[in-house]
């Protein structure tokens, strides 16, 4: 069977739609892979896909079709290995400390903020993932319900109650470990 010729490539509009959000893609793929390599070739996958299928862009969200794009690669290439859970352990050791990034200069307030920012990575560690990657979306990367709807293939409803499950989990978790410590 003779093959047909691949659409001509637009590098332009390529860069145009994914750059933008290349940290944004990263961010996610990292979350869901667990580890920066990981998520850096999951990321370079996405690129690829999205170079190669670009003239199927509809036009709409490019941040939510870029994203669609990493969370699938994420998601083809987590599938391709065997079932595991994704580990933070992985992420370099300044990631708690960035995102508890503070002006003071009291030790003891960074400190306590690096451990309560520890603490909640380990929580949202131990949620589903499908909890997991809508609060990344929601909280960390502060997508729209629409576009996250878009990006997860899910309705918004869906979206609201799975963020809302995730949040609920996560006070509890916390407000467990809060009452087991005091």
């Amino acid at each position: 069977m003779p093959r047909t010729p691949a659409a001509p490539l637009d590098v332009g509009l390529v860069r145009d739609l994914t750059l933008p959000h290349l940290d944004s893609a990263y961010n996610l793929a990292r979350w869901l892979m667990g580890s920066p390599q990981d998520a850096s070739d999951a990321v370079h996958t996405a690129f690829l896909r999205a170079a190669r299928y670009v003239h199927t862009y509809a036009g709409g969200n490019a941040r939510a079709w870029w994203l669609s794009i990493v969370r699938n690669c994420c998601l083809a290439t987590l599938a391709a290995r065997r079932p595991r859970d994704v580990s933070l352990d992985a992420m370099e050791p300044e990631s708690a400390s960035a995102l508890a990034a503070t002006e003071s200069d009291a030790p003891e307030e960074r400190l306590h903020l690096a451990q309560s920012a520890a603490l909640v990575m380990q929580h949202l560690e131990r949620l589903p993932s499908e909890f997991r990657e809508v609060l990344v979306l929601r909280e960390i990367e502060d997508a729209s319900y629409r576009e996250i709807g878009e990006i997860l293939s899910v309705p918004i409803g869906t979206v609201m109650s799975r963020l809302s499950r995730a949040r609920q989990s996560m006070r509890k978790s916390l407000a467990a470990e809060m009452n087991h410590e005091s």
